[in-house]
């Protein structure tokens, strides 16, 4: 009788572990699944843009960190349908953009501010 109650308990153990198994696989499939935004820092100044960055391989989401490197205020508009924008951003500060692009494309941004877009602010971000 002993024997079997330790067999019982251990085969009981077994299919707790077996258990336990198909849970943790479930849960590193589901984090595998999980995508990290790609960051790419933007330097704006008189006039332009210089991007870590200037595309993505696939459509994912984005977050733009902008720093005014120039002597006045700047902004970056992206449009094409985005439309998302950052404040007014002043010298030496920074701003975010976190944007989802859901398809390929050519996207356009640009400085707002002004006549800068005119003096050459202006870029397109491609998803590939």
């Amino acid at each position: 009788m002993m024997r079997k109650r330790v067999m019982s308990g251990g085969l009981a153990a077994l299919v707790v572990c077996a258990g336990g198994i198909g849970v943790a696989t479930s849960r590193a499939a589901t984090s595998h699944t999980a995508v990290t935004p790609t960051t790419i820092n933007v330097s704006a100044y008189e006039f332009h843009y210089k991007l870590s960055k200037t595309f993505i391989t696939k459509p994912g989401t984005v977050i733009f960190k902008i720093k005014n490197t120039g002597k006045i205020p700047h902004n970056m508009v992206f449009l094409s349908g985005i439309n998302k924008t950052t404040p007014l951003i002043q010298k030496g500060k920074t701003a975010t953009l976190k944007i989802t692009f859901k398809k390929k494309g050519k996207y356009t941004y640009e400085c707002t501010v002004g006549e800068h877009a005119e003096e050459g602010m202006i870029g397109h971000f491609i998803v590939k």
